[in-house]
């Protein structure tokens, strides 16, 4: 049978009460008596009840992650190093996908499902800043992941968008590319991630004295695989010359490289192509794929720190609530085989 509170507290010779002291990590225990009831803990194999004790303190041991749709790749990956962080300091996390539908977001944020969670991490893409005030109305602690809803009451973390599409296109003009393609865009966008990306595009190109090509920056609805073939498709049939891609994100640069390779274009001799987001497939893909590594576990990890800090927060009646804060990530570039070029290789000379 597994060992009990009442085992514990027999082979350690002090209370029950001093045993659940000890478990919560009550203040005001002796050392020695911690050091023997942590000894019979281990020499038992006695494993709290999670449950009882959430119950007992008003918590559910559980967080809510908001997310788009786990069929896109960089989600599936965040809601892992989401899971991994939360692990790790003891919490369970209840995953939902909204498929980038404001009613579906407004739904989920206001279901009733939000009883058996002690706060949501929210990666927002269908609101805007226009509905910042409807994070208000949500009595729970909140941090929201990604671009949308800027200046709002709620903790913030997001990656450097507009400075890692800008070096990933200064890579590109480093190597000698000069007609660059910018797949992705989204017209009109200016707050989301297509919007910054498209700017740090912009200013790389701005920087570099080449003159902006709008042939050369090509719309995709949605960010999946089919839709960078389905743009690379367009760009060949209208026999668009471009000498470099810059992908807002890896599952287009993927989708597109698959097109291009059928049409017999080489890479990265003939088209250098890099992608943003680091998958974990773009380490096996052919060639394997350049890309901007966002700092998603770090975006894991800081958004759990921050969301258990307004939990702890939400407990105590002594503080008051902490000014929002925002954090942006560091990014890295990761250089891969579809921007390696040899030299004196096509596009390779200039610089």
């Amino acid at each position: 049978m597994a060992a009990t509170l009442h085992d514990v507290a027999r082979v350690a010779g002090v209370s029950i009460k001093t045993v659940s002291n000890v478990i919560n990590d009550y203040p005001h225990v002796r050392p020695e008596t911690k050091e023997r009831v942590l000894a019979a803990i281990a020499e038992l194999g006695y494993r709290p009840n999670l449950s009882a004790r959430n119950l007992r303190s008003g918590r559910t041991g559980m967080i809510s992650l908001i997310i788009p749709n786990l069929r896109n790749p960089y989600f599936a990956e965040l809601a892992d190093d989401v899971m991994n962080a939360a692990s790790a300091r003891g919490l369970s996390v209840l995953i939902e996908q909204v498929g980038g539908d404001r009613e579906s977001e407004l739904s989920v944020l206001r279901g009733s499902r939000r009883q058996a969670v002690d706060g949501i991490l929210y990666s927002v893409l269908a609101l805007g800043q226009e509905d910042a005030a409807v994070l208000d109305e949500i009595p729970l602690p909140m941090v929201l992941l990604g671009e949308r809803i800027f200046n709002s009451s709620r903790d913030h973390v997001t990656m450097r968008n507009e400075d890692g599409l800008r070096a990933a296109t200064e890579h590109l003009l480093a190597i000698g590319c000069r007609r660059i393609i910018a797949l992705g865009s989204h017209p009109g966008e200016v707050i989301g991630s297509a919007g910054l990306r498209l700017d740090g595009y912009l200013q790389a190109l701005d920087a570099a004295g080449v003159p902006v090509d709008e042939r050369l920056i090509v719309h995709a609805d949605r960010w999946h695989r089919v839709d960078g073939a389905a743009a690379m498709r367009s760009i060949l049939a209208a026999g668009t010359e471009f000498d470099g891609i810059v992908a807002f994100n890896d599952s287009l640069a993927l989708g597109a490289m698959r097109i291009m390779q059928e049409a017999g274009l080489r890479i990265p001799q003939d088209v250098a192509v890099i992608g943003f987001d680091d998958l974990d497939e773009t380490r096996y893909s052919v060639p394997t794929l350049s890309t901007i590594e966002p700092g998603r576990p770090q975006i894991a990890e800081t958004a759990v720190d921050m969301l258990l800090a307004r939990i702890e927060e939400r407990a105590s009646a002594e503080s008051s609530p902490a000014e929002p804060r925002e954090v942006l990530t560091d990014f890295r570039l990761v250089q891969r085989e579809s921007t390696t070029r040899a030299a004196g290789a096509p596009g390779s000379s200039g610089l």
